[in-house]
């Protein structure tokens, strides 16, 4: 199998830890290119703790997992940065530089990934606040900017090195109903030019109304509503 038909994410008989307790166990489930997938459970069922383990701030300590080329068991410290060049990861707190402009954060983005030649930088810029419709704010500092717009920002961060897929932890947890539609329809459409998405979320009236694939982590356990029956669109 090429790695152009692999799946983007795989975990074989994971067990996923929050410090020293296992929360998940027995996880196994895969994520294809260009699917578009829902991660739901309350608070404290290991949604977060399992998106850390997949772009490796935590580390695996049981099972096989492999995303986007990289085995994460055996992933070396110096190979975390070329992992997360390939995903694009979005948190609810948006997790900016409140004493930078909106060019300046994207900037430190592109000079850590190794972004050095000043004409490709700006051009990049460009295309990607362009790309969630923010095109005119670069000058601006993010707390003149409402929260709809720092998300589309973050969002514009994650997709600077064009990623496999966007890892994305309540991105909507903030925001009003109106507003978190819309960051669904940015979402969507980057799903739909290839992009993988894999978005945690409490938005039981965004799954209803977007309905999809949808891994719940409930008990210790991750269900996936490709195989298991379980009802997603209620309250968690």
């Amino acid at each position: 199998m090429s790695f152009s038909d692999a799946p983007i994410v795989n975990l074989k008989d994971v067990c996923i830890f929050q410090e020293q307790n296992a929360i998940l166990n027995d996880v196994n489930f895969s994520i294809s290119k260009g699917e578009f997938v829902y991660l739901i459970g309350r608070t404290g069922s290991g949604k977060s703790s399992l998106l850390k383990t997949i772009y490796a701030d935590l580390p695996l300590r049981l099972g096989h997992m492999e995303v986007a080329g990289f085995n994460i068991e055996k992933i070396k410290r110096k190979k975390v940065p070329f992992l997360r060049r390939k995903l694009g990861i979005i948190f609810q707190d948006f997790q900016l530089f409140y004493d930078r402009t909106v060019s300046e954060n994207l900037y430190f983005v592109m000079k850590a990934t190794g972004w050095r030649d000043k004409s490709k930088m700006k051009n990049r810029l460009a295309e990607v606040l362009m790309r969630v419709g923010l095109g005119s704010i670069g000058n601006k500092m993010p707390h003149q900017l409402s929260g709809g717009e720092q998300q589309r920002i973050v969002i514009a961060r994650s997709l600077i090195n064009e990623p496999l897929m966007l890892v994305a932890d309540e991105p909507t947890g903030n925001l009003d109903p109106e507003v978190s539609e819309g960051i669904y329809r940015l979402f969507e459409e980057i799903n739909n030019s290839g992009t993988t998405i894999l978005m945690a979320t409490h938005n039981h009236r965004m799954i209803k109304e977007h309905p999809g694939r949808v891994l719940k982590c409930e008990k210790g356990k991750v269900l996936d509503s490709a195989i298991d029956v379980f009802d997603y669109r209620t309250e968690y």
